[in-house]
């Protein structure tokens, strides 16, 4: 046969199979800018008896708004997107490419689980994909889209990712298949309430849900943009922000940020604490803001939170900013019989291994174990500042210090009141000690951390 008849006939026939996540790539990517890798791997399932069309996965790299990405597609068309050992050979293959050139990586996930037939072979090509995967971590960003159902062993990558993307009533996401965990559980549980973002609202996989692919391209520009370049011109270097005078909130807060320059990351879990990436007076920053009128207590579900979003801070130099409104750990049974004091353990070792700049700003409360982790100048924060109406203490109240002393016969309560008073949870006091570099006004705090970050930028 003419061997140009051939190609034509081979190109077509993977063409064909692919069509569906071929639109998907094109929606995310610049236009022509594809180019596919390993296009003619083909292998054949002994159990059924087909063969995978390039092994199942489409791989190759390409552009988002001018800027150099690999794609990992799995083509859920292809023997139900199922893993297979060349499948996993296939997609191990790019990660090497994007780790030897430093270029990111989007994962387009499809997946109803490994391939029937292959054994042992299949968990091989599984330990080297997942592994590669890992080494990428903090190395290069990784972008994850679920873009369906994503079953089994292959969702682990959502755990090494940096970012995963749901698209709203098409995603689902777990390490077993729904029937089964439906079934496990005695009960006929829907799949997106066990794998969709509202059902993963604790498991801290849920970067953004998102309505199509065009919003999945918007956010990646936009963290694209903070992670390569780290500093741009501004105009908002010496803004005030009057709000924060009458009411420091979440809300206000935002403010702080350069006009439509953040992202908040996580959303669905732990809403209480807001991570975002963003920038202040044009320089890119990592920050964490507290959100509770009353104060957020600690517990393992939003210390983890925190300390993967530290982590990520870490690897790609950003400036990390808290706003603290924390009163230190819950007190129940169940927090206490959690992970949450080795969760802020491995978040002090983390926090301490940031070498870019760390500043804190006591917005609202920082009591006990929440000033000492969060606020303390020997925790290693460069610039600790509080705002004027602000609170920082061992015990948030004259009734935390009585409980806390409650065994104790000879405790003179009046005295614990003088103590406790609002006037001692003065943020004065800390200033006093050298411990708060500075009590701000509230408008005027942009101010003060864009010429910290200029000090401290490296």
């Amino acid at each position: 046969m003419d061997k140009i008849r051939l190609l034509q006939m081979r190109k077509k026939k993977i063409l064909d199979a692919g069509k569906d996540i071929r639109k998907d790539i094109n929606a995310l990517i610049d236009d022509d800018s594809f180019v596919e890798l390993s296009a003619f791997s083909f292998s054949k399932n002994e159990f059924y008896g087909e063969d995978a069309e390039g092994e199942g996965v489409i791989t190759g790299f390409a552009t988002v708004n001018d800027y150099p990405f690999y794609i990992v597609a799995q083509n859920g068309a292809v023997l139900s997107g199922g893993v297979s050992k060349a499948n996993c050979g296939k997609i191990a293959k790019c990660l090497n490419q994007a780790e030897k050139t430093s270029t990111p990586v989007i994962y387009f996930l499809s997946s109803l689980g490994v391939q029937i037939g292959e054994g042992v072979k299949v968990l091989e090509g599984l330990a080297t994909l997942i592994l590669k995967a890992s080494q990428l971590k903090g190395t290069v960003p990784q972008y994850l889209i679920v873009d369906g159902e994503v079953y089994g062993q292959i969702s682990v990558l959502a755990g090494l990712c940096d970012f995963t993307f749901f698209i709203d009533k098409k995603s689902s996401l777990a390490a077993n298949s729904p029937l089964v965990i439906s079934a496990k559980s005695g009960k006929n549980i829907d799949k997106y309430q066990i794998g969709g973002a509202d059902g993963l609202n604790k498991s801290n996989l849920v970067s953004f849900i998102v309505k199509n692919l065009a919003e999945v391209k918007d956010k990646i520009v936009k963290i694209n943009g903070l992670l390569s370049s780290a500093v741009i011109d501004s105009n908002e270097l010496n803004k005030s922000i009057a709000a924060l005078d009458k009411k420091a909130d979440y809300e206000s807060l935002l403010s702080v940020f350069d006009k439509g320059s953040y992202l908040e990351i996580g959303a669905t879990c732990a809403p209480e604490v807001k991570c975002l990436l963003g920038r202040i007076g044009g320089i890119a920053v990592a920050s964490v803001i507290f959100d509770g009128e009353s104060g957020v207590q600690l517990n393992a579900v939003n210390v983890r939170k925190i300390k993967d979003f530290a982590e990520f801070a870490c690897c790609y130099g950003l400036p990390y900013v808290t706003f603290v409104n924390t009163l230190g750990v819950e007190a129940n049974i169940e927090t206490n019989n959690s992970l949450v004091l080795k969760e802020i353990g491995e978040y002090v070792s983390i926090l301490d291994c940031i070498d870019a700049a760390k500043i804190s700003i006591v917005y609202g409360k920082a009591i006990g174990l929440g000033y000492t982790v969060f606020a303390a100048k020997s925790m290693g924060y460069d610039y600790s500042y509080a705002f004027a109406n602000s609170k920082i203490a061992l015990f948030d109240d004259v009734q935390g210090a009585e409980i806390e002393f409650s065994d104790e016969k000879n405790v003179d309560k009046q005295k614990l009141a003088e103590r406790y008073a609002d006037e001692s949870s003065d943020p004065v006091n800390a200033a006093n000690g050298g411990y708060i570099d500075n009590i701000i006004q509230p408008s005027f705090v942009k101010q003060y951390l864009v010429a910290s970050l200029q000090m401290l930028l490296k």
